[in-house]
């Protein structure tokens, strides 16, 4: 069994509150149950002493009272708490992700899951398991601790067999641990290959190999379903041994009571008391047991969400160290992709500041791979970046969903006066004005709704906006038909009379013509030169 991991409280602040109030309201929990037991006895001894009810009956009415209250409150508590870890796990997990670059964030498959569904598996962890856990480790020391008191033979009994639950618990826990790993294992490796499929589909089906994927799909089903099932076997095996355990451990003590009764060797109330309390001694530690096979998925989910939030996951992007100048500089950059022994970038020099630098050179040798390191997406094998804060355009640059203006503002706010000076530089003014509702028309993922041209227009006009000293441009005329090419040839140049630009050009002949540097790369093993 896993125990619950203090990092959440370390790493994942907006937890602390949650799972403070969880304790809160199991301590509370823990006394009014010792509360109750004293008063159940104190109404069932007045009946028999033919004493007046009245009064105890008033307190255990209370009592009841006040432990559906707490109950009720557990709940709450707990469904609020699940819902605010599992949110904050996912946002701490996708700011840990932007802020690392390409080469040191997990593969996309696994990202993806622990995401989406690990996130989603935290909330009964949070909900369920974590106020059993609480609870239990209040209500069984108080309990332990009233008996004492009240018939310390009851006491001993419930002290020498209380440990028995939690050690059987752990072993059971333990092949349950192995056996939940195996099924998100299965799970990653699920919704992994789904995603594959997904996103190759249109080459799959170009090449009549989409009716294979079937089968692929349901053999990796079949593994998950078998992970699942044996899962839940140990569940119920663990819930009938402790069980078992509990309900003789307080046979025991019932026993006891009850011969000690028979002979007058003790009251009828502290009998009642230790019969009442032994119960509720074991009662937290089976709660526990069966609440974590309900949140095993969320208890392996968590440890792989921490994980990736410890400070030694990956090293944080912005390999480019800042430049003071406001431009760039590389000595001696090496790169080659994770995984690869070949290098796409080796041994490069380059220097830009304010001005237009152009990289050309063959598809493969590395352009797009250069602006990523100035970027700090990427991280040299070798050598030093240097630059300042720079704004990337990508050659599918990417729109959320969401209105125009919202596109682009998403890095730095702007006026509308200042929205529509962008539009209209790079020729986008007309295609905004003609929307339904222009700047606040919503626009679906990835820009659904416009072509690629617009959308490549749109992209341009927020670096436009942004305020960084350095652009980095990815083909900035595709996607744009010929007639406009010029005036965007002029307005990027226009850019660089203040800013470093540095452009990635293949066929755009008038930007060569116009660059104050030129960057040549070649394929990889060739030196490249500036």
């Amino acid at each position: 069994m896993r125990p619950f991991d203090l990092r959440l409280l370390r790493e994942v602040p907006e937890s602390r509150r949650p799972v403070l109030a969880l304790g809160a309201v199991g301590v509370a929990s823990g006394v009014a149950t010792v509360a109750t037991a004293f008063a159940l006895s104190a109404v069932v001894v007045a009946v028999v002493e033919r004493r007046p009810v009245t009064g105890p009956v008033l307190w255990l009415l209370a009592l009841f009272a006040a432990r559906a209250a707490l109950s009720a409150a557990t709940e709450s508590v707990g469904a609020m708490a699940g819902v605010r870890v599992s949110t904050a796990l996912r946002s701490a997990l996708l700011r840990r992700w932007s802020h690392l670059d390409a080469d040191s964030r997990p593969d996309p498959t696994a990202a993806a899951t622990l995401a989406t569904a690990g996130a989603s598996a935290v909330e009964p962890y949070a909900a369920r398991f974590l106020p059993a856990l609480v609870t239990a480790a209040v209500v069984p020391g108080l309990a332990v601790a009233t008996l004492l008191v009240v018939d310390w033979p009851s006491a001993v009994v419930v002290a020498l067999t209380l440990p028995l639950l939690p050690l059987f618990a752990a072993l059971i826990g333990r092949a349950t641990a192995d056996a939940t790993d195996r099924r998100w294992a299965a799970l990653r490796g699920l919704s992994g290959h789904f995603l594959d499929v997904v996103r190759g589909l249109p080459t799959l089906v170009g090449y009549g190999r989409a009716e294979r994927q079937v089968e692929v799909v349901h053999d990796v089903s079949a593994r998950h379903r078998r992970a699942t099932m044996r899962t839940l076997r140990l569940a119920f095996l663990s819930s009938a041994a402790l069980e078992l355990l509990a309900t003789l451990s307080v046979a025991l003590v019932a026993v006891t009571v009850g011969l000690r009764l028979s002979h007058g060797s003790m009251p009828l109330g502290a009998g009642l008391v230790a019969i009442l309390l032994a119960p509720e001694a074991y009662w937290p530690v089976r709660r526990v047991g069966a609440e974590f096979h309900t949140a095993a998925d969320g208890s392996v989910a968590l440890t792989g969400i921490l994980d990736e939030l410890s400070p030694d996951a990956g090293e944080p992007a912005g390999a480019a160290r800042p430049d003071p100048r406001g431009g760039l500089s590389l000595r001696g950059v090496t790169y080659a992709h994770p995984g690869s022994s070949v290098a796409v970038l080796r041994d490069l020099d380059l220097d830009a500041g304010p001005g237009l630098t152009v990289v050309v050179g063959p598809s493969g040798c590395g352009k797009s791979t250069l602006l990523e390191l100035v970027a700090g997406l990427r991280r040299p094998v070798s050598g030093a970046v240097r630059a300042a804060p720079a704004h990337l355009l990508t050659q599918r640059p990417f729109l959320a969903a969401g209105t125009v203006r919202e596109s682009l503002t998403v890095a730095h706010p702007a006026t509308d006066g200042e929205l529509w000076s962008a539009l209209r530089a790079v020729g986008a003014d007309g295609v905004v004005a003609a929307l339904p509702r222009a700047l606040d028309t919503p626009l679906g993922d990835d820009g659904a709704g416009l072509s690629a041209g617009q959308r490549q227009r749109l992209a341009l006009a927020r670096a436009v906006l942004a305020p960084e000293p350095v652009l980095l441009l990815d083909e900035p005329t595709a996607h744009v038909d010929a007639d406009s090419v010029a005036p965007l040839v002029d307005l990027v140049v226009g850019l660089a009379r203040d800013r470093a630009v540095v452009v990635v050009v293949t066929h755009t002949d008038e930007l060569l013509a116009r660059a104050d540097h030129v960057v040549r790369l070649h394929l990889a093993r060739e030196a490249a030169t500036a």
